[in-house]
């Protein structure tokens, strides 16, 4: 009888314990043998994509933006140069072509330097470059009162860093639209 006792006890306390699994719970049927309930689906992503939907739109072949991105703003130099390079060269060459088909702008050059050296020496460095771009302008045929230069040295970096990679993208000159002649 003890032992009869003992094993009651010992399963209604093991029951009474015991959480069904569950019991809580709805029952689901599914209609088909892959269908799943509505709550039970991998929830649907809704933020949208890191980089954003870029639209083909069609840019006029006056505009600033269209020169920026089509025909380019920049050339970039060597270490301690402000001679041009042959990519440089055709940068240019098309900056000669919209600037004549555009008369309207002027331009500024901006010459630029990486950060190594003195502060006076890349301003020095800067103010050659952008004569070097303005000299190759001029001699394209853009009349020299619509191109103005400016040196900014190291002053004004692209790109903050201490590798050569990154050093390249700040030894340039920046030709920059101004409306209308000045």
């Amino acid at each position: 009888m003890k032992i009869y006792v003992g094993l009651l006890l010992a399963t209604l306390s093991l029951t009474g314990c015991a959480k069904i699994f569950g019991a809580d719970e709805p029952e689901y049927v599914a209609t088909t043998p892959t269908q799943r309930p509505a709550d039970l689906q991998p929830p649907v992503q809704t933020t949208k994509p890191a980089t954003p939907v870029v639209t083909q739109t069609t840019l006029s072949p006056s505009s600033p933006e269209y020169f920026s991105k089509t025909v380019g703003d920049r050339v970039l130099f060597n270490v301690d140069q402000h001679v041009l390079t042959e990519q440089g060269k055709r940068t240019l060459d098309g900056q000669i072509a919209w600037l004549k088909a555009n008369p309207s702008y002027s331009v500024v050059i901006e010459g630029h330097a990486d950060e190594q050296g003195t502060r006076e020496y890349n301003l020095a460095l800067g103010a050659r470059r952008a004569q070097a771009v303005r000299n190759y302008l001029v001699a394209g045929g853009i009349n020299p009162n619509r191109v103005r230069t400016l040196s900014y040295g190291k002053e004004r970096p692209t790109e903050v860093c201490s590798d050569e990679d990154c050093y390249s993208k700040n030894r340039r000159a920046v030709t920059v639209l101004a409306g209308g002649i000045s």
